[in-house]
């Protein structure tokens, strides 16, 4: 494939070497080459099979309205952005361009969600009650993540709880940190996810560009993940 990659930051960095990796011809912009989005214009894009964002939530929804114009294949691994999600899968569908997102490209982060989803449901009416806990590298702009956003989501509709409360961490170069706990008077469960790198991320994302690559339509990485 044609890949083009929106963003150089460590994550959007390692998602151009996996790529090259897999085999696939590879070009990546930094913010300063695509300010404003000015550099996807619509004879650009067309030279792309797909187009990875890693970028920041203001930068990827100029992003996306410049390539879902033109039809384009895009893979949205920034977060942070989702108040605009009904507008882009709108635009999406109006142009019969693909769009995959996703708040987490790990499968073993797809993994703990459906876990989380066990807990709640089996723990409902025992006397527990859910928090979330996660950290992230100091640099990382949006807080909590969105991964921990998804995972409360998930255990309140499994759970019937309103609200579960989430404590955000931003320190150092951790790559992600996050874990749910149901606690009662008599005991504790602790659901956890350590990321020791970038990799699982990037390899995701890479793999739901191939994916994306023979599609259109709008899909969540949560829900396709097992396809990829």
């Amino acid at each position: 494939m044609r890949v083009l990659v929106l963003g150089m930051g460590k994550t959007g960095k390692l998602v151009a070497s996996v790529a090259a990796e897999r085999g696939h011809s590879v070009n990546v912009l930094d913010a300063k080459e695509n300010a404003g989005s000015a550099a996807l214009t619509p004879p650009f894009v067309a030279g792309f099979d797909v187009v990875i964002d890693f970028t920041t939530p203001e930068a990827t929804i100029q992003n996306m309205r410049a390539c879902l114009a033109t039809g384009a294949k895009m893979v949205i691994g920034t977060t942070g952005w989702y108040d605009k999600l009904a507008d882009m899968k709108s635009l999406a569908e109006r142009k019969q361009a693909g769009l995959l997102y996703g708040t987490n490209f790990s499968v073993s982060v797809q993994v703990m969600l459906k876990m989380a989803a066990v807990m709640g449901s089996e723990l409902k009416k025992a006397g527990y009650a859910f928090s979330i806990a996660e950290t992230h590298h100091a640099s990382k702009l949006d807080s909590p993540s969105g991964t921990a956003i998804t995972l409360a989501k998930i255990v309140e509709a499994a759970a019937g709880v309103t609200s579960v409360p989430v404590e955000a961490k931003r320190e150092g170069d951790v790559m992600g940190l996050h874990s749910l706990t149901a606690a009662s008077d008599a005991d504790r469960v602790v659901l956890t996810h350590e990321a020791f790198s970038r990799r699982g991320f990037a390899e995701g994302a890479v793999r739901a560009a191939e994916w994306l690559s023979s599609r259109t339509g709008c899909y969540d990485f949560q829900s396709v993940y097992t396809e990829i």
